[in-house]
């Protein structure tokens, strides 16, 4: 099979390796297609280590189940499988069978990839949305679009998205926002009084710390601030203002697959059920040749880009 993998700093390339061979607890899946995923692209920007071997990326991918171990249960060949790990920027990819769910029948795969979906299905569970909560989203790229449909299907109150990118704002418009607003906004839209119109539920979905900042100034007291935002690494500065309105800080990050896979059960339901889709969101699509281009077009922060794909 073919796979790309990260030889140099922003450099990939595709070579042929042996077809893996499932184990009893595995399946083999041919990938259809695999997302490009913001938490990956620093990994490309370094390159692999000194002297350290080629880096393998792509852990969002939807694909066709080519082999299954003797032990993995319920999946057939044939059958279209998305789940949780793997070098995805391949051909074909070896996974744990309780890492994988069947995608509902009649969903194209390309638009049924489940791990983005899983990750803001838990981070926004977690937040304990109520019917009629005004929720605010900080960042409309593809994960804050993303989170944003899935409050909307918790009946809010007002949903608000927030973003620089005049059309990340318009895209939230069409996806179901009340009102959108540039960060420069938020204040003039939120003035504090006694009958605080700020939302009860912020989440942020920008990874900087200027995101944090507006999220946290957005947040109601006694609301609550959801960081769903990848962080990478070190340190970001918490405003302890947010102490003083008695806000509860959820981490939307979930180390635990089960819950995950319990998530993402519920995220794909909602994409067959057409609450929620992908179909707006992915705006590129690569061969397995482009996987530096995708990440060069994130990378120049292009805002035509909402999410880009690789189908082998």
């Amino acid at each position: 099979m073919r796979i790309s993998q990260v030889v140099a700093p922003r450099l990939s390339a595709i070579v042929e390796v042996p077809d893996p061979v499932p184990g009893p607890h595995q399946v083999l899946v041919e990938v259809i297609a695999c997302g490009v995923c913001t938490s990956d692209i620093d990994v490309w920007r370094r390159g692999p280590a000194d002297g350290g071997a080629p880096v393998r990326l792509g852990h969002e991918f939807v694909g066709r189940v080519r082999a299954a171990g003797s032990l993995s249960g319920r999946f057939d060949v044939g059958d279209i499988v998305t789940g949780l790990g793997g070098d995805g920027f391949a051909e074909l990819v070896l996974l744990d069978a309780d890492s994988v769910l069947p995608v509902p029948a009649g969903l194209d795969p390309v638009y049924a990839v489940g791990e983005p979906m899983a990750d803001l299905e838990e981070a926004l569970a977690r937040t304990d949305p109520r019917v009629g909560d005004d929720i605010a989203v900080v960042g409309l790229g593809f994960m804050g679009l993303g989170i944003l449909q899935l409050a909307k299907t918790r009946a809010p109150g007002r949903l608000i998205g927030v973003d620089p990118n005049p059309a990340a704002r318009e895209r939230a418009l069409a996806l179901g926002a009340d009102l959108v607003l540039h960060p420069d906004e938020v204040d003039a839209a939120f003035p504090q009084s006694p009958l605080d119109p700020r939302p009860r539920i912020v989440l942020e979905v920008t990874g900087v710390t200027a995101g944090l900042e507006t999220a946290g100034s957005i947040v109601r007291p006694f609301g609550t601030l959801g960081v769903v935002g990848y962080h990478h690494e070190g340190t970001a500065r918490m405003d302890m203002r947010l102490w003083y309105k008695a806000v509860t800080v959820v981490n939307g990050f979930c180390p635990e697959r089960p819950r995950l896979i319990r998530a993402m059960g519920d995220a794909l339901a909602l994409l067959a059920s057409r609450r929620v889709s992908y179909e707006p969101l992915i705006t590129h699509r690569f061969g397995l040749e482009g996987v530096d281009a995708a990440y060069e077009l994130m990378d120049a922060r292009d805002p035509a880009l909402v999410k880009s794909v690789i189908m082998p």
